[in-house]
C-alpha cells in the first residue's frame, strides 16, 4: 500500500448507527450506501447518493480516508490519494 493515509487510518467509533447523518438532519432517507469517516466518525452516504454527503464532509473538514459502512464490507477510500485499500 503506498498511500499514507490508508496505512495511517484507524477505526472510528461510528457518530450514528441510523444512517447517514447529513441526509437525516435534512428529513430525508434516500441515501444509497453509507461510509464511515476514519478521522471523527462522522456516517454519510455515497456518491451514489443523492447528496454525497460522505464526499462532502472529507472535503469540508479535510479528512482524508472513509471505509464502507456496509454490512460485511470493510474496504477502505483515500480522497487525497484516490486509493482503494
Amino acid at each position: 500500500m503506498s498511500c499514507e493515509h490508508l496505512a495511517a487510518a484507524q477505526d472510528a467509533q461510528p457518530q450514528s448507527t441510523e444512517g447517514c447523518q447529513g441526509c437525516l438532519a435534512e428529513g430525508r432517507k434516500d441515501w444509497v450506501h453509507l461510509r464511515l469517516c476514519l478521522t471523527c466518525g462522522r456516517v454519510g452516504c455515497c456518491d451514489s447518493s443523492p447528496r454525497k454527503h460522505a464526499t462532502a464532509h472529507a472535503n469540508a473538514e479535510a479528512h482524508p480516508v472513509i471505509r464502507s459502512f456496509e454490512p460485511g464490507e470493510r474496504w477502505r477510500w483515500c480522497y487525497v490519494d484516490e486509493e482503494l485499500g
